[in-house]
């Protein structure tokens, strides 16, 4: 391989802006935001506005938009329940 044409891969910290939460994991993004972990090391920051913790999908609060009837209207047609 040559040398020097990949990003570095090093541990940052993604923290999710809703919820706070964050974890620590390797990645080549990069950001000029520090946070000191848990360990006492100092990691890059990168704030996310959705992770696991705040998606509707994975936290059971899913719903439906409905904008003018279309879901209903899809169902009338197709004759799904």
């Amino acid at each position: 391989m040559r040398p020097d044409i990949h990003p570095t891969y090093r541990p940052v910290v993604y923290q999710d802006r809703t919820t706070g939460d964050a974890f620590l994991t390797r990645s080549t993004a990069t950001s000029r935001d520090t946070i000191e972990w848990s360990d006492g090391e100092t990691y890059p920051l990168i704030r996310v506005d959705t992770t696991a913790w705040s998606h509707p999908f994975w936290t059971g609060q899913t719903r439906v938009l409905d904008s003018a009837g279309q879901v209903e209207k899809f169902r009338r047609r197709y004759g799904t329940r």
